[in-house]
């Protein structure tokens, strides 16, 4: 067996963006899995993106790694979230073919050149001296490698339950995975248990669609990825539904074979996506809850219904669901389920997700106590990324949080930790006009190209964009429009008409008016079209104009950010002897070692105060 400079255990999102940033940088990488059949599977439901995740997404693809381009060739819909609200809430979402995207990923894979396969369970880790030198599989077989990312998903002594009865198991119909855990603990890293559910499954051909609203994709299909990939042609439908009263009462009749409820799963679910039975306890007042009936896939009969996440027993599912109007007839596929499984506190890592313990050594995923296959991504190619550079001899890199919702993702994680599953929302990022879906290019691909991870042809394609966009801003600052050409425009979007001539930018700079609306002035249409047409760079300068002052305003803030991550702490600065620092902030400090004065400034329990103590003690 042939000695690796990266090994990747699992194959989930985390592992499969881990393992393609490392094999394309030019690490020779193994991905251990333990069923070759299950590469990129879709878990939980058949859908990418949404609020905050499309854009993870998006720098995902920014970065040069595969998920928006595996979700864009199998998305069967698409909708972006949050049109109602400011450009820094726009999100992207599709619903995917199931099957369609585990088979893009695993081709995606097999076509890297310096990415090998191998199917077995891994048990235990080769550490001499804290330092990783590889894995041991179940067979006893020995992977030497100079680092290993560990992605393991929910399979970590996973345990599945429905009502009252216990599987183990990481996913339906597949075993869980033991050894690892037992391994890290000997190896002093804390653990602990989460927990995770997921819906019944449906035969569609049983259930009564015109009882439910259609929710149709939006007829400008988009694209996550920055690079050309296909459009659907058509798209699927998804459908609302609502539960009712009579519907939480008999999911109550099986609260006391709940496994929720009873004691029997000791781990925090996700507070963000609770189970059905959750919500009609926690929300006792409300009588009815919405449900989006998604389809898995372009063919197939199989339903999704999101919302239904529950554990109960499986006729008390089955009974209550047949009581929602066009379920009467529902046939199960499967039951839901909830899922418990081992996960590590992630203040156990550094920012680049190399643990602290043992050098060489990384976790992305739900193993760092997340939910959501686009948070998993994300820290995904960030493991596969510093694992390549580490290897190279090369500088980590560490994405701030005013340069992506992955780097407000992993700081959270690092300094704050988690005790319940983390999901990223718009509101954790406090820099999020300058974090928008639409300019992960600008973030994030001249990094990624640096790198050696996104290639030359995204590098062109964003100049290209760039200079479109500062050449329609010349040419808005420079024409004049006047009343006779630009009032009908004004008086049909119901806003103030005007008297006299004025630059066209000024106009753009109102919130009534979009640029689509404007380019109906013929003078501005044709000046426009002569530097282009694309609509992805028309929006990138009208958000540009309309937002300049909160963009420029919140530039600022994160400078002062800056000059915070500037100032380093020493790695064995001794904080026990600092009175002036509260207790509290002493163990925290000494427990987590921030690398920076701004991430101790983040770590619960660090005041404001105890902050000024420390850069009174650096020499601030």
């Amino acid at each position: 067996m042939m000695d690796y400079d990266v090994i990747v255990v699992g194959a989930g999102h985390a592992g499969n963006e881990a393992a393609a940033a490392a094999a394309n940088m030019g690490c020779k990488t193994l991905m251990v899995t333990m069923n070759m059949q299950t590469i990129g599977q879709m878990s939980c439901n058949p859908a990418m993106g949404g609020v905050a995740k499309g854009q993870i997404i998006r720098e995902i693809d920014a970065l040069g790694g595969c998920s928006g381009i595996v979700s864009d060739k199998t998305m069967i819909q698409f909708r972006m979230l949050n049109l109602s609200k400011g450009p820094a809430m726009w999100s992207p979402r599709t619903q995917n073919d199931r099957w369609m995207f585990a088979e893009e990923w695993r081709l995606s894979l097999e076509r890297i050149r310096l990415l090998d396969f191998y199917q077995d369970m891994v048990v235990d880790l080769c550490v001499e001296n804290g330092k990783l030198k590889g894995v041991v599989g179940s067979s006893g077989q020995i992977f030497k490698s100079k680092t290993v990312i560990l992605t393991s998903g929910t399979f970590l002594n996973g345990v599945i339950h429905i009502g009252e009865r216990q599987l183990g198991g990481g996913r339906a119909g597949e075993k869980a995975s033991h050894g690892i855990t037992e391994c890290l603990n000997k190896l002093g890293f804390e653990s602990g248990r989460m927990k995770t559910g997921t819906p019944p499954r449906i035969d569609g051909r049983s259930l009564d669609y015109s009882q439910f609203e259609e929710q149709k994709g939006d007829l400008a299909i988009q694209r996550f990825s920055f690079t050309k990939t296909p459009i659907p042609k058509t798209q699927r439908s998804c459908w609302i539904a609502h539960t009712n009263s009579e519907v939480h009462d008999l999911l109550r009749t099986g609260f006391d074979r709940s496994p929720m409820f009873n004691g029997r799963i000791r781990g925090l679910g996700p507070r963000y996506c609770p189970s059905i039975e959750d919500k009609i306890d926690r929300f006792a007042d409300k009588s009815s809850h919405q449900l989006f009936i998604e389809p898995e896939g372009w063919n197939t009969i199989e339903i999704y219904l999101n919302g239904f996440s529950t554990s109960l027993p499986e006729e008390v599912q089955q009974n209550a669901l047949r009581k929602i109007k066009g379920f009467e007839n529902a046939k199960f596929f499967r039951p839901g389920y909830a899922i418990e499984y081992d996960y590590f506190p992630p203040t156990q890592l550094s920012h680049t997700l190399e643990t602290k313990k043992v050098e060489g050594l990384y976790f992305a995923g739900q193993i760092n106590g997340t939910t959501g296959y686009e948070e998993a991504a994300g820290q995904g190619i960030m493991a596969g990324i510093n694992a390549a550079r580490k290897v190279k001899g090369e500088t980590p890199i560490v994405l701030n949080r005013d340069e992506a919702y992955i780097g407000v993702l992993i700081d959270d994680l690092i300094t704050k930790g988690t005790e319940e599953p983390y999901r990223m929302f718009t509101s954790r990022a406090e820099y999020r006009i300058l974090l928008r879906q639409d300019n992960a290019d600008q973030r994030l691909t001249p990094l990624g190209h640096s790198i050696g991870l996104a290639s030359e042809e995204r590098l062109l394609n964003l100049r290209d964009k760039e200079s479109k966009v500062a050449s329609l801003k010349r040419a808005w600052e420079n024409v004049s429009v006047g009343p006779e050409e630009l009032n009908p425009v004004l008086e049909a979007a119901a806003t103030a008409e005007v008297t006299q001539k004025a630059k066209a930018i000024k106009y753009l700079s109102r919130p009534q008016l979009s640029i689509q609306q404007l380019l109906r002035v013929e003078k501005l249409r044709s000046i426009t079209d002569e530097i282009t047409t694309d609509t992805e760079c028309l929006e990138q300068f009208e958000i540009a104009t309309k937002y300049e002052g909160y963009i420029d305003r919140e530039r600022e803030n994160a400078k002062k950010l800056h000059r915070l991550e500037g100032i380093h702490i020493p790695k064995d600065f001794d904080y026990f002897p600092l009175n002036s620092l509260s207790l509290e902030a002493r163990h925290k400090l000494d427990n987590q070692r921030p690398e920076t004065i701004g991430q101790a400034s983040r770590i619960s329990g660090v005041s404001p105060s105890d902050v000024q103590v420390l850069l009174v003690f650096m020499g601030r």
